[in-house]
């Protein structure tokens, strides 16, 4: 069953996010601090405000499979299928990101991607017709929030729009699983 939401709501956080700026929103695994992930202004924003290491990169999220192509060099057929027989948020880490913000890839080139199941996330993504960044919401070192409640004042006050929808879902959500995968097909968990 798909939640409506809030039409306003949206336009707000497509705004914000057009503008450059930092939004807070429910994602299909924990609450995100999220923007465009091909501006590095934005991102710098969030690596700002969660006081996290620039060596450290950040998912992206894409609205469905179809959009890899345009942000890794080459997708591996087997991604397309650990995509669709996943029964959990599943990010996988890519080689040799393109189109996205430099400070959104890896030193090494790479990516983490999650294709999202989530009845907002996936309106806004269609919408802003680009791959949003999502990074817990949280400071740097702090413990992950699994619900809006747990947000600190600090994140809350730090984005430029805190999305409406799903903050009154009160159920422990967790981060998704991480698998990496090379060009070859070969892939390894990160975390289960």
């Amino acid at each position: 069953m798909r939640i409506p939401y809030d039409k306003d709501d949206m336009k707000q956080a497509l705004e914000t996010l057009k503008a450059g700026g930092l939004i807070l929103y429910p994602t299909d695994t924990i609450w995100g601090i999220g923007c465009d992930a091909t501006n590095p202004e934005a991102v710098e924003k969030i690596f700002a405000l969660k006081g996290r290491d620039k060596g450290k990169s950040m998912i992206v999220l894409l609205g469905n499979d179809y959009q890899l192509e345009a942000y890794v060099q080459e997708v591996p057929e087997v991604a397309y299928q650990l995509i669709e027989v996943a029964d959990k948020p599943l990010t996988i880490i890519y080689n040799k990101a393109k189109n996205l913000a430099p400070n959104v890839v890896a030193e090494d080139g790479s990516v983490g991607i999650r294709v999202v199941q989530h009845t907002f996330c996936e309106e806004l993504i269609q919408r802003f017709r680009k791959p949003i960044v999502s990074t817990s919401a949280n400071i740097s070192g702090e413990a992950t929030a699994q619900n809006f409640s747990e947000i600190s004042e600090e994140i809350k006050d730090g984005v430029d729009y805190v999305v409406q929808y799903g903050q009154m879902d009160m159920s422990k959500h967790q981060a998704s699983t991480i698998m990496k995968i090379d060009a070859s097909g070969k892939f390894e968990f990160i975390r289960k």
